[in-house]
């Protein structure tokens, strides 16, 4: 009997469904060589149904997905639906609520690949960014008064005057904030989730760069800082270092063979690892997973739905398919994780690229290639 997985898929919106049909196509034929099953439960979650029913997630949706250790997911957006109502209703719920604190984020300059850094090559750029995924300033903490609300204004005046002992503006028309959250324990289960991932890559030697603002948002991230410390402390074998966030921006240009395992809270995260995916192709190119180590955990590719080119297949599938690779290895199939990765690989060798990589390949295309390599390697 094949070993069996339960797997959860949610296409979404714009090139959401065409980029999962490629993954499915590919995980599919790993299973059929690796001794394995995939079965899918596949749920319609995204901006048609909200428009149609007014549901963003039901608990319906919730018990179907908890029931399962991985969710394939697509994209997520519609231009008929208001910025914000389908990232934060859906995606970022289903982070919070099945408590997915890592998003994880190979940067890997794959062979055969361009990079806009000249001189680097693939032996250069392959690190991996560990985001905080379910803290900072992404806790939705925060409000907007106007003027005439005179009571919420008069206490953001108080607090000016108690820390910098100076009078805001009497007169402000609006005043917004937003309130960044981290926690001791927060910090330190994913700081630790770096150093394990450290040990495991195996680099000679290993380490890990921490990522903040400390020197200007001294209580937030100094917590995040002394925390790190601590945790260093636990893995005498690997070397740490701290980088401010504006530093590690230049130093992802200019030096990105100095990384192996990058840290950083949720906000500078989540802008760092967007760069990452411009120096390693291309957001065709940049998987991402959102980890709970001991429950669900969800894949996607770091694009959006990109809804202008919705049903002309012509969206790069590469990015799905490899976070379909991150799968495998989460539920435990690392032999076939990494043939997946090897087709991909063997795909760009051979030409097989979508207009974004300066090829002619259709978007199925890319998934026929790949999966017929998995089954006749």
């Amino acid at each position: 009997m094949p070993r069996s997985h339960d797997v959860a898929a949610i296409a979404g919106d714009g090139i959401g469904p065409e980029v999962i049909a490629e993954g499915k196509k590919v995980l599919e034929a790993a299973g059929e060589r690796f001794g394995f099953d995939i079965r899918w439960r596949d749920l319609d979650i995204g901006a048609e149904r909200y428009l149609r029913t007014g549901e963003l997630l039901t608990e319906a949706d919730l018990t179907t997905l908890g029931g399962c250790r991985a969710i394939y997911f697509g994209a997520i957006g519609d231009e008929r639906v208001k910025p914000g109502i389908l990232e934060k209703g859906i995606l970022l719920s289903l982070r919070f609520h099945f408590d997915q604190y890592v998003n994880l984020r190979p940067v890997k300059l794959l062979p055969g690949v361009w990079t806009p850094l000249a001189g680097k090559g693939p032996a250069d750029i392959d690190f991996v960014v560990v985001r905080e995924n379910t803290e900072d300033f992404y806790v939705g903490i925060g409000s907007r008064f106007k003027g005439e609300e005179k009571q919420a204004l008069e206490v953001i005046r108080s607090l000016y005057q108690v820390k910098f002992g100076v009078d805001a503006e009497s007169d402000a028309e609006e005043v917004a904030y937003q309130i960044g959250v981290i926690t001791r324990e927060g910090a330190r289960r994913v700081i630790r989730f770096a150093f394990d991932l450290a040990r495991r890559r195996g680099r000679t030697p290993p380490k890990v760069t921490s990522v903040d603002k400390a020197n200007v948002l001294t209580d937030i991230y100094g917590l995040w800082r002394d925390v790190f410390s601590e945790v260093a402390k636990a893995y005498p074998g690997i070397s740490s270092e701290f980088s401010f966030v504006d530093a590690v921006t230049m130093w992802f240009v200019k030096n990105p063979e100095s990384f192996d395992v990058v840290v950083s809270p949720n906000m500078f995260g989540d802008i760092i690892t967007d760069l990452g995916a411009m120096i390693q192709g291309g957001l065709g190119l940049a998987p991402g997973g959102n980890i709970n180590p001991g429950g669900t955990s969800m894949f996607e590719p770091i694009h959006g739905s990109a809804p202008r080119y919705r049903g002309l297949g012509v969206a790069n599938p590469m990015a799905t398919i490899w976070a379909g690779s991150m799968l495998l290895d989460h539920i435990g199939e690392h032999e076939a994780a990494a043939a997946v990765l090897d087709g991909i690989v063997r795909a760009i060798a051979s030409g097989v690229k979508t207009r974004d990589m300066g090829g002619q390949a259709k978007t199925p295309d890319v998934g026929d290639f790949i999966a017929a390599f998995l089954r006749n390697p």
